[in-house]
């Protein structure tokens, strides 16, 4: 606990926790359903289905072209921390829109989410290259599995209690379901916004070494950098190999985490039992980040991430055999021990392999390549079950993206 001490690390860490509630609560929880049943009420359901699918692969798009280029523009004048709260702050103001927005109003809540999820993407590019900044070299698996540790907990608790309002609501003086809900993402926007401000506040960035510029001289010195960053990733065999092995197993991770229960409705499986396999596996995500920050820091980040895709690998060939809910429970148990260890010791792997002076750009990258798996590995699952009509297969598809990835993982030679 004496890591913890550092008045930085626990800031860091705590904007994970505030940022979570997004992810939760919105993202993989209540926003898809919401969409198809009270804004997009009386629509095809394969209508709202596309307008959803177009919403993410926008705010997604927007990020792969800009990430690369805004973390080189943050780097340029030590600005992380002012491009983070640029981007938060957008998040949280659409995030709290989303509460005023009408039954059957589908345009407005499709850009209001739109704008939250770039606001919330744009954010982590900045808040993952604080890291090398905030965290000693030597303690970068665990100081990254922490900040994931908190986002699960953080995110988690939040969501349990946005549960419980959308399954009770007269229990908080609310009138239906849908009020509940709505007060669910103003409370997200709340949550985030308050715990943003210890980062704000405690976590230093170290004052560039290069004279400050004009903004116009700033971009242009942005896109050059960019350019030779771009050369320099094709030159550290390292760094390349990383990031193409990243892509793909992180692109499986992405799908699981996003196509689960829309795969075990389509399996027959009750939606309110999805819900709360979702809020399991946030709970034992908590405890299992920390573990395996240590178990980075012991036998190696590298290890630690063969050890997360195998289970990965097992979990995909079992989901395409399961037929009940407990497996389904047991499952998210499962994903819930390893998922936010793969996430966490990447991020460590990644901070020591690249140059820290130009942290902000080659997250840029990564952040890049994250983004581009949230749109090629659904897109993959949708593929093979419309083409086979076999859901089960569309889940064992993804197996290939963890074997290819784990491949080249091999190759990577810290």
């Amino acid at each position: 606990m004496n890591r913890l001490s550092n008045r930085q690390i626990v800031s860091w860490a705590l904007y994970d926790w505030a940022n979570s509630a997004f992810a939760v609560t919105i993202m993989a929880g209540f926003f898809p359903v919401f969409f198809k049943q009270y804004w997009s009420t009386g629509d095809d359901v394969t209508q709202s289905s596309f307008h959803l699918g177009i919403a993410n692969s926008s705010a997604s798009l927007v990020i792969v072209i800009l990430a690369p280029l805004l973390g080189s523009i943050a780097d340029q004048g030590s600005s992380k921390k002012r491009f983070l709260l640029f981007f938060a702050v957008i998040g949280i103001i659409m995030t709290a829109g989303l509460y005023g927005v009408e039954q059957g109003a589908w345009p407005v809540a499709m850009g209001l989410y739109v704008l939250a999820t770039i606001g919330f993407s744009g954010s982590i590019i900045f808040y993952d290259a604080l890291l090398v900044d905030v965290a000693p070299r030597k303690h970068l698996d665990f100081v990254s599995g922490f900040g994931y540790a908190c986002g699960y907990l953080g995110g988690g608790l939040l969501f349990a209690l946005n549960v419980v309002m959308t399954l009770n609501p007269n229990w908080f003086g609310l009138t239906d379901t849908s009020e509940a809900v709505r007060w669910s993402f103003l409370m997200v926007a709340i949550w985030w916004a308050l715990f943003s401000i210890p980062l704000l506040l405690f976590v230093k960035e170290p004052r560039p070494a290069r004279v400050t510029r004009p903004p116009l001289a700033t971009l242009r010195s942005a896109f050059r950098q960019l350019t030779g960053t771009f050369k320099e990733v094709k030159r550290l065999r390292v760094v390349f190999l990383f990031l193409l092995s990243y892509w793909l197993y992180i692109d499986g991770v992405d799908t699981i985490i996003k196509m689960a229960v829309d795969y075990g409705m389509a399996l027959g499986f009750d939606s309110n039992n999805l819900i709360v396999a979702l809020l399991i596996t946030q709970f034992v995500g908590f405890p299992a980040a920390i573990a395996f920050g240590i178990l980075g820091e012991r036998l190696g980040a590298k290890t630690g991430i063969y050890i997360a895709i195998t289970v990965y690998l097992v979990v995909v060939v079992w989901a395409s055999r399961m037929d009940s809910e407990w497996e389904f429970y047991a499952m998210a148990i499962t994903i819930g021990l390893v998922q936010g260890g793969i996430q966490s010791l990447s991020r460590s792997f990644y901070a020591r392999i690249i140059p820290t002076d130009k942290a902000g750009e080659f997250f840029g990258f990564y952040n890049m390549l994250g983004r581009f798996a949230a749109i090629f590995g659904p897109v993959l699952m949708g593929w093979v079950s419309v083409t086979t009509g076999n859901p089960r297969l569309s889940i064992l598809a993804i197996a290939v993206l963890f074997i290819l990835g784990l491949a080249l993982l091999f190759f990577v030679d810290e």
